[in-house]
């Protein structure tokens, strides 16, 4: 197809299209002619992975560039590859310490839950961050509240890893994309959650 026809079928203009050309989110179609190329279904397919990351997601050009970098080539090391992808998903991991604990808070809450924890890994300075952050507002992540997180967020990960591709360049698109695109889901549904609780709650005390 034309670079209007994916366009139309992706639901995008053809500058944008364009855009993603000149950004190397989308690769080059078969030239027909020195202005004219061919585009075929996986065009269109990642184009409609690009508008995820960067609409739904919310990832800018740079971060779904980078996601976009370890799909294509996700190198040997599944688990090094993961923790790529994590850096560059939001938020900004908190910066090391200098000296030989860099990230306190996040190896607490993980000893607590006994998790591993790798400091190279970059949840574990974003997780830093984020309990930082919790504390300077007044509301510090309580050891009830970490239990509870701790065994639902596993069961989820339990969940996602026993569904996970054995091919290798199909696990690690299915779980650098997963993590990309699912994360929000699971925010939205908390918050839904959240949502229908109080509602219950509600009725069940009229």
């Amino acid at each position: 197809m034309r670079m209007s026809a994916l366009a139309e079928a992706a639901g995008l203009p053809v500058a944008t299209v364009k855009f993603y050309l000149r950004e190397g989110l989308l690769h080059p179609g078969v030239a027909t002619s020195a202005t004219q190329a061919n585009y075929d279904d996986g065009h269109l397919r990642r184009l409609r992975l690009v508008r995820a990351l960067t609409g739904s997601v919310g990832l800018s050009v740079q971060q779904a560039r980078a996601v976009l970098e370890l799909v294509d080539d996700p190198g040997d090391d599944l688990y090094a590859t993961l923790g790529r992808a994590v850096s560059a998903l939001p938020p900004a991991a908190a910066p090391p310490r200098d000296d030989a604990d860099p990230y306190p808070r996040a190896r607490a809450a993980l000893d607590a839950l006994g998790q591993v924890y790798d400091p190279d890994f970059a949840a574990v300075g974003q997780l830093e961050g984020a309990l930082a952050a919790a504390e300077a507002a007044g509301m510090p992540i309580t050891p009830e509240r970490l239990a509870h997180y701790g065994r639902a967020l596993t069961e989820i990960a339990d969940y996602d890893l026993e569904r996970m591709p054995q091919e290798p360049h199909a696990a690690v698109e299915y779980t650098v994309l997963g993590t990309a695109l699912y994360e929000p889901v699971l925010l939205a549904l908390r918050r839904l959650a959240h949502q229908d609780a109080a509602v219950r709650r509600l009725r069940d005390g009229d």
